[in-house]
């Protein structure tokens, strides 16, 4: 009998130790760990391993440079491109790609156009910025998501983003004219973008002169003529837009959308394009160049219960995110 007491102890004693051992394991940290390999953190912003790098921003609006912790300059970032009372996982998401965007700018580019800076707030160069867009929201998706990136094969992606899908993302040779190869990463897919998008962005038409469109087809080496229509020459996979015959000339549509005004021209998925006159009206859906996020449909998933991680991969494929610093 002792000798059977004596072994029912030390099963008990060995399924006490499984238990305990599960429940640490239940217990440990959610979210983006510290992998064993990492993408170098560009030398010129480098402050030594683990630790958050500082950057010399050219302050536009201010003309003149300034020293500050990445993750400050990232709250500007965040504020300047995502309404500062969004759902916060859509705000976490945005923090994560804006990360990865400046860190790849900066590992590819090596600084910036203004002399002795790293990356700018200039618009036209890197990511919008506004100081005093922040607040405690956009102060806590910043610290929730500290030294998180995505990378593709421990290399830092393009995080592209956009304001509206219109539905369905785009591809990037598609929706940017990339002139190389797909990034493997990148993928044309659903988007659920919000209804409560403004519909200025969702369904949009602008009229624009002949000379205007004229001007914009010259910007990219051609002549079109005289012209009385203008056609898609050829759609992308998405949907969008990818070249224009006007008259005489073929031009890749997000090129000519830039050179006319993207702002007015919203996106290159188009519905209607009608010339009479002078006047050549475009309508279309969504707003932006439609590769990777689409921050409403970030601001949908969030409401559905999605967190930040699953809405970046859910726009971009066979990444990770990782983090780089405490």
């Amino acid at each position: 009998m002792k000798k059977f007491k004596k072994y029912g102890m030390l099963l008990l004693v060995i399924l006490l130790i499984i238990s305990l051992a599960g429940c640490r394991a239940a217990r440990r940290p959610e979210g983006p760990q510290q992998p064993e390999e990492t993408p170098d953190i560009p030398e010129a912003i480098d402050q030594g391993e683990g630790k958050e790098p500082r950057l010399t921003v050219h302050i536009v609006e201010e003309e003149q440079n300034k020293e500050m912790d990445f993750e400050e300059y990232l709250q500007g970032v965040l504020a300047g491109e995502m309404q500062n009372d969004w759902p916060m996982e859509a705000l976490k998401a945005q923090a994560i790609l804006a990360r990865t965007f400046v860190m790849e700018f900066v590992d590819n580019m090596e600084g910036s156009k203004y002399e002795g800076a790293n990356v700018s707030t200039d618009i036209e160069e890197a990511q919008a910025w506004n100081a005093e867009g922040v607040n405690e929201r956009i102060v806590e998706a910043v610290n929730a998501t500290r030294g998180q990136v995505a990378v593709h094969n421990n290399e830092y992606i393009k995080a592209w983003f956009h304001a509206h899908a219109a539905g369905q993302t785009a591809m990037a040779v598609e929706g940017l004219g990339l002139d190389e190869e797909e990034p493997p990463y990148v993928h044309s897919i659903e988007s659920p973008d919000s209804p409560e998008a403004p519909e200025e962005d969702v369904n949009w038409s602008e009229t624009f002169t002949k000379a205007e469109i004229v001007e914009a087809v010259q910007s990219a080496g051609q002549e079109p003529g005289d012209f009385d229509s203008i056609t898609v020459a050829e759609w992308g996979p998405s949907g969008r837009a990818y070249k224009l015959q006007i008259g005489e000339a073929v031009v890749m549509a997000p090129a000519f959308r830039l050179a006319l005004d993207s702002t007015r021209m919203k996106s290159t998925k188009l519905e209607n394009i009608s010339v009479e006159g002078d006047q050549v009206t475009i309508s279309g859906t969504g707003y932006g160049h439609g590769v990777g996020m689409s921050q409403w449909g970030a601001y949908q998933m969030a409401e559905d219960g999605r967190s930040a991680e699953e809405i970046v991969k859910h726009y971009f494929k066979d990444i990770e995110i990782i983090k780089l610093w405490e």
